[in-house]
């Protein structure tokens, strides 16, 4: 496998030579099964477990390898190795960990396009795109929609659905795909470019895997019918998985997320509703809350209709939720340093025998 059109560039090549790794050999983790990765080298592919010393050093798990990482290996046992460091990460998807308050979890590393999917006959949910959105701005990955089983509905109620995604998300990239009608997937297909790193990013039962199994020309990722029923997808996708397509793109499917927990994404409001971080340069306090305040833009332009009450609904709702989470992950950090002080005076006074 040529690691250069797996992504290893000249940047990771140079810190490879700074920081001593070029005895080591070169893989990217193309899947995570709890705490094995499936990584593949230029050699073929390995099952690998982490050294004690990295998982020592990890303070969070964002320190730890995942899907997307390219890391350095000391191979054993022809199929098996070690991970011993991890390359700097060009991007990082992550969300805050589902039922946890103060936790993130990294999603995948180095990912050049997020798709996000949402299926036009049940899943279509505009303030959870905008979700998806503040995760993609914040990790600084471009944004494609893709809205699946559009087979389903007339052109007048396709439309539709498009001009709702437009007056919401403006210039984002929009593609609507189907695999029951034919070439259901060129427009897909034409913008996956060689080389870049795709990710897939939806609900469960929304079409992933099967914009996957179909990119791919093979069952890569079992697929189960949706329930006519119950308009409700099965969950077929349970671990991250990188794969090659023919074109020499890279796709990571994901299992259907339950909860999209917004972390420390300040930035990623800000370009995700660039409309209301346009009018708040207008208004009267530079610490405007656009909740109470007198004279300010955007309660003027929502007052006088000039902006979507849902989009500024959607806007409030997840700034609060993002200070939150900043107030309540600065407060585990601290409890946790504090914690960590105190273990490591007791080690360093039991070797000095002064118990």
């Amino acid at each position: 496998m040529n690691l250069e059109s797996l992504g290893f560039d000249d940047a990771l090549k140079q810190y490879a030579e700074e920081h001593q790794l070029t005895s080591f050999e070169i893989g990217r983790i193309v899947a995570q099964h709890k705490d094995r990765y499936d990584v593949i080298t230029s050699a073929g592919a390995l099952q690998c477990e982490v050294t004690g010393n990295l998982r020592f050093a990890a303070d969070t798990n964002e320190d730890l390898p995942a899907v997307g990482d390219w890391v350095a290996i000391m191979a054993y046992d022809d199929d098996k190795g070690l991970i011993h460091a991890i390359y700097p990460r060009k991007t990082i998807l992550k969300r805050r960990s589902a039922g946890n308050q103060t936790s993130i979890q990294v999603i995948a590393t180095n990912i050049d396009f997020a798709m996000i999917v949402q299926a036009l006959d049940r899943d279509f949910n505009l303030s959870r795109m905008e979700r998806y959105l503040v995760l993609c701005h914040e990790a600084g990955i471009k944004p494609i929609i893709v809205l699946t089983k559009f087979d389903l509905l007339t052109d007048q109620e396709r439309t539709k659905f498009k001009e709702e995604v437009v007056r919401r998300v403006g210039d984002v990239l929009i593609v609507q795909a189907s695999n029951q009608v034919e070439d259901g997937y060129k427009a897909l297909e034409d913008v996956m470019l060689s080389g870049q790193t795709y990710c897939l990013l939806g609900s469960s039962g929304v079409g992933k895997s099967t914009i996957t199994n179909h990119l791919a020309g093979d069952e890569s990722m079992k697929t189960n019918a949706v329930s006519d029923a119950v308009k409700k997808g099965r969950h077929t996708t349970t671990h991250r998985e990188l794969i090659v397509l023919p074109n020499g793109s890279m796709i990571i499917d994901n299992p259907g997320m339950r909860e999209v927990g917004i972390t420390d994404a300040g930035a990623g409001l800000e370009s995700t509703f660039e409309e209301i971080a346009t009018l708040a340069k207008q208004c009267r306090y530079a610490d405007c809350t656009h909740t109470t305040e007198n004279q300010c833009a955007v309660l003027d332009a929502l007052e006088e209709g000039m902006l979507d009450a849902d989009i500024y609904d959607n806007f409030i709702k997840l700034r609060k939720e993002k200070e939150f989470f900043e107030t309540s992950h600065a407060e585990k950090r601290r409890k946790d340093k504090k914690m960590g002080k105190m273990f490591k005076t007791h080690i360093r006074m039991k070797r000095e025998n002064k118990y």
